[in-house]
């Protein structure tokens, strides 16, 4: 009787969308009847689904699931990946479960994040485990070929999707920033070549090497699946990556691994930041270990948080509260830094004695390499007035950069003055100002210069002239 009546039920669930197809039509009908014979009838072309949505009819599970796993497992749509790289990563996985264990862990505070996110643009949830892939869940990863963030971003593609870069913060590493443009990405992929593996490995190759590639198979009569183009090895592996990482989720304890448990609920909440903050006294006001709030916060790289280019932060669900708690009882100093552009191109010494920093404070807090020149326009943090109340403007926050360039030492050569040369063609000759060649002399600007006269230059070091025998080292 229960069975029979299951498959009474299921008979219905099938003839209701006819049902519904049935009235339309008859409504459409009568609609059309009622209407003027010569009045066009709009149609339709209909589109085929995406790939994403289930091929059979099913019951959907109306319980939410109280783990993030569960609910992971039941968006699982995109197809297996059947290759003999997909058992090899995944006992390459299963054979490190401290590793797994790692990842899995700091995934817990980004995950229901990124899923909520993929379940609103209908998207399969394979792609939630994409940063598994790219960084092992780290925000503050940064490749070789300076890819950031947990979704390995690159400077260009970063700047397409709208991700700052400037010199107080990096959205690459920005978690709702970043799973934005990431997601963006994929999506305009995926409607690009119509598959997810096709879209995965543009994503790691780019989206020009892989459409040359099917270009390429389609010019030799070849298939165009992910297995059928060449492509380079780590684009090969790419995607059985992720197919071993989902078979994991899947089914852990068949392949012996013990998942953290992730409650289905936000982990973190956005707090308006109300002022320019320091770093340690926002994650003290939320009572936050430093080192979470910037795990949360992870796109901050500086000390201090500058409203301007900042208007939010991620705190922990229950700690966003007493944040707003204590900052409304917190009367004392809420920054201790601000920007100073420099008015000119600088050496570090000049412009750290200028704001009345040490050499060395102004070299680690804006992180400046030895041998560098802070260029005209540069904003760069410095210590903060007591007396300064206001923060910094809008327009530097969320635009200011650090533009350095080699520092040019010169170094003194003494030549000779050539039978018809002057100090106007001694200095083209260099590529120097022959005002410069006259103070260097003590010789007014339009004296005549005899044959073989000596002058004294200070050229770079790297610096030669054309008539390479009248440069003379002096050795005096």
């Amino acid at each position: 009787m229960k069975n029979q009546y299951h498959r009474q039920r299921l008979g219905a669930l099938y003839l209701l969308p006819i049902l519904f197809s049935l009235l339309s039509l008859t409504s459409i009908k009568a609609n059309a009847e009622s209407s003027q014979a010569d009045t066009p009838i709009e149609t339709t072309e209909l589109q085929a689904l995406p790939d994403t949505q289930p091929s059979s009819h099913t019951v959907t599970e109306v319980e939410i699931p109280a783990d993030l796993w569960t609910r992971i497992r039941r968006g699982f749509a995109m197809p297996d990946l059947q290759v003999d790289m997909v058992q090899e990563r995944e006992q390459w996985y299963a054979n490190r479960p401290d590793y797994i264990e790692r990842m899995t862990a700091r995934s817990s505070k980004y995950l229901y994040h990124i899923v909520e996110e993929i379940e609103r643009r209908g998207m399969p949830t394979e792609l939630a485990l994409l940063p598994f892939i790219e960084s092992a869940f780290n925000p503050q990863a940064v490749s070789s070929a300076r890819a950031s963030g947990m979704w390995q971003f690159m400077p260009r593609t970063g700047k397409d999707f709208d991700l700052k870069q400037n010199a107080f913060r990096d959205d690459r590493r920005d978690v709702l920033a970043s799973t934005r443009a990431a997601l963006d990405y994929l999506q305009r992929l995926h409607g690009m070549f119509g598959d997810w593996h096709l879209a995965l490995a543009a994503y790691n190759w780019g989206e020009g090497n892989v459409g040359k590639a099917v270009n390429r198979n389609l010019r030799a009569g070849k298939a165009v699946a992910y297995t059928d183009l060449r492509m380079p090895a780590e684009t090969r592996l790419y995607v059985p990556k992720l197919q071993a990482m989902e078979n994991l989720i899947a089914n852990p304890q068949g392949k012996g691994i013990q998942l953290p448990s992730i409650p289905n609920h936000p982990y973190f909440q956005t707090v308006p930041l109300p002022r320019d903050m320091d770093v340690a006294l926002v994650a003290r006001l939320a009572e936050v270990p430093i080192e979470d709030f910037k795990a949360l916060n992870p796109s901050a790289h500086r000390p201090v948080l500058l409203a301007g280019g900042t208007s939010q932060i991620l705190l922990p669900w229950d700690n966003a509260e007493i944040f707003e708690r204590n900052m409304a009882a917190y009367d004392g100093r809420l920054a201790s830094w601000t920007v100073w552009v420099a008015p000119k191109n600088m050496k570090v010494p000049e412009a750290a004695k200028k704001v009345g920093m040490s050499e060395e404070d102004m070299r680690s807090v804006n992180k400046i390499p030895p041998r560098m020149l802070i260029k005209a326009g540069s904003a760069l943090l410095v210590p903060r007035p007591s007396k300064q109340e206001q923060d910094v403007t809008s327009k530097v926050a969320d635009n200011g950069q650090l533009n350095l360039a080699p520092e040019v030492v010169l170094r003194k050569r003494v030549i000779k003055a050539g039978k018809k040369d002057t100090l106007a063609s001694v200095a083209k000759r260099y590529k120097i100002a022959a005002a410069d060649v006259a103070k260097w002399n003590n010789l007014p600007f339009d004296i005549a210069l005899k044959p073989g006269q000596k002058l004294v230059l200070m050229l770079p070091g790297k610096a030669r002239g054309k008539n390479k025998k009248a440069v003379q080292r002096n050795k005096g």
